[in-house]
């Protein structure tokens, strides 16, 4: 586990932790955000495929926060948004199908934190009616629930980025370690979003070459590969030898179906 930082090191971690919205419907939420995270330290927001342009509500809803909203980078599918980030959250209600492991709001922030000193990580939030969609899920390696009250758990967008930017700011405000703490080397460093599934595409790729299921539909084995992956926080070194397998896999997969066609 990598050690926590000195308080100095507390407004560089802060620039590298991404809130991250999806699908956006309401330009005020948008707005009320970006005052929710500069109230706690935050500065990084990320907008994925709004529905609509920021407009005055949301300037208005910012409310000292409107630098925020004017440098918020805006991607068109999440998986640009978060290509290369060392850990990805979505904040979510409990998933029916996606089985992810769920958090609790500290030990989310605990883990971003934790991660941000290797690189960028994402804190991301869905649409305000439906969340985030199964696939977008499958984009993340866990997912942070704010156990509200059963009887009424429906939490604005905007309340949810309040509630997960205090316990961020909490996490900040607690860390303290060495000045000489030893930094990582890069190959050592958790492996980014766009590196660990440039990883699952190649593994899809190979389960197919060596008929791996069988005339089985892939999406089941693979949803629990990449659930059996996610949890273990690859890094660089690992995915560079796991698809260095799968090539000589192919190969050999390639060979033996060369094989096959020049027999007799």
């Amino acid at each position: 586990m990598p050690a926590p930082l000195n308080e100095s090191h507390v407004a560089g971690l802060s620039g590298q932790i991404r809130i991250v919205m999806v699908g956006t419907q309401h330009p005020g939420n948008i707005g009320a955000a970006a005052r929710a995270m500069k109230t706690m330290g935050l500065s990084r927001l990320v907008l994925v495929a709004p529905e609509k342009p920021v407009d005055d509500e949301g300037y208005r809803r910012a409310a000292g926060a409107e630098d925020l909203i004017e440098a918020a980078a805006v991607h068109a599918t999440l998986a640009e948004a978060v290509a290369d980030c060392r850990l990805v959250l979505g904040c979510t209600a409990r998933s029916r199908r996606v089985q992810l492991e769920q958090l609790e709001p500290d030990a989310g922030a605990a883990r971003l934190l934790r991660f941000a000193g290797e690189g960028p990580v994402a804190l991301v939030f869905g649409r305000e009616r439906t969340g985030l969609t199964n696939e977008e899920l499958q984009l993340c390696h866990a997912s942070v629930h704010i156990p509200s009250a059963p009887a009424f758990s429906s939490l604005n967008l905007a309340a949810a980025v309040q509630v997960l930017a205090y316990e961020v700011r909490r996490a900040l405000l607690a860390a303290a370690a060495p000045v000489d703490a030893v930094a990582p080397r890069p190959d050592d460093l958790p492996a980014t979003h766009e590196q660990v599934e440039g990883f699952f595409s190649q593994l899809a790729e190979t389960l197919d070459a060596i008929d791996f299921h069988k005339g089985r539909t892939p999406d089941s084995a693979m949803r629990k590969l990449r659930r059996l992956f996610l949890r273990t926080d690859l890094s660089v070194n690992e995915v560079r030898l796991l698809r260095g397998v799968l090539a000589d896999a192919q190969r050999m997969a390639r060979l033996a179906g060369e094989a096959g066609r020049l027999s007799p």
